[in-house]
């Protein structure tokens, strides 16, 4: 087939060194599709970057027609298919969120303008680095020429941790766990849903809440357990999440190629316009979605009770929060 440009930011990071082996090797793409990886980081990451490259050589993959590594960002997002931007400016100690938000703003206003300028109209963006759901509205926004629904973000991790925790609570494998939800953003506001969520015991479908008929455990620690996974693994490994979080990008671009299997929906951040879950207009929230020919939608028609409708509203209502502070530093950005 067609060779594919596939971007990798951040790509002398832990993250990209757990991901970049997966893609090379068609895990993502497919067994028969050749691409050209492009690699970039910042200009004092670039000798650690140099063997990164040499690692990738040396894998000996035959669908890795070419990598490319750079520091400039009009090499880097020239005609690209796909763009993973998983760079960002981490979260120092002692550093307020706002500040963060500056950083980053700074970083995808300009990754966004390169995308608007130098990549192809049809690219798909997919925001890791966190605060993802900001950074890639930012991105968005700064890429007028590019849809907006080509551009989400990743909760796909929190959506595999939710599927991880009722499997392990079940005795069941994670593949018998299917369309749970992560509403809203990703950061410790999120709301893991298992409403509407069907786990398959012995051969029959049933409910997550009829299979575990624990509703205290499913509202409570279940809900806590994944929100505040990160913060867990950093605590024990005193690294953040690097394989966890390239399998969850690995799935979730997967799914924009491929699509979502028949019955199954995924969560993706997204833009929530045109929503019909009351979520406002114009936030990159995580929506239950399903995916074919490329092109998402959202699940409609789930009934949300009382207690789903409080955790919505909250996430969003920070969402909101991060965008004004983010759309204020971007005017002067």
């Amino acid at each position: 087939g067609e060779t594919i440009r596939v971007l990798v930011t951040g790509a002398a990071g832990q993250i990209a060194y757990s991901l970049l082996y997966s893609i090379a090797k068609g895990d993502v793409f497919g067994k028969d599709q050749p691409l050209v990886l492009v690699l970039l980081d910042i200009t004092p990451m670039m000798t650690v970057l140099e063997g990164v490259v040499m690692e990738l050589q040396d894998c000996a993959l035959p669908l890795l027609r070419e990598v490319i590594s750079t520091d400039k960002e009009e090499v880097a997002f020239k005609d690209l298919d796909i763009a993973i931007l998983v760079g960002s400016m981490p979260r120092r100690e002692g550093m307020e969120r706002k500040d963060l938000l500056k950083a980053n703003v700074k970083i995808f206003k300009s990754q966004g303008a390169a995308l608007d300028k130098y990549a192809k109209k049809t690219v798909k963006v997919v925001v890791v680095g966190n605060p993802a759901n900001t950074n890639c509205l930012i991105a968005s926004k700064s890429a007028p020429s590019i849809p907006k629904e080509n551009f989400s973000c990743l909760t796909r991790l929190d959506h595999n941790r939710a599927k991880s925790q009722i499997a392990m609570k079940l005795g069941v494998t994670a593949n018998d766990v299917k369309n749970v939800i992560i509403w809203g953003n990703h950061s410790s506001t999120q709301y893991p849903d298992v409403n509407h969520a069907k786990v398959n015991v012995k051969g029959k479908e049933v409910g997550v809440y009829e299979a575990i008929k624990d509703d205290s455990w499913l509202k409570g620690d279940f809900i806590l357990t994944v929100q505040q996974r990160g913060a867990a693994v950093i605590k024990a490994r005193k690294l953040s999440s690097a394989m966890s979080a390239a399998k969850a990008i690995c799935d979730h671009v997967r799914d924009i190629w491929f699509g979502t299997p028949a019955g199954e929906f995924v969560s993706m951040g997204v833009i929530s316009d045109g929503n019909s879950y009351g979520v406002p207009e114009d936030l990159l929230y995580s929506f239950p979605v399903v995916i074919k020919d490329k092109t998402w939608k959202f699940v409609e028609g789930l009934p949300i009770n009382d207690f789903s409708r409080e955790k919505m509203d909250l996430t969003a209502k920070e969402l909101t929060e991060e965008k004004e502070t983010a759309v204020e530093f971007l005017s002067s950005a």
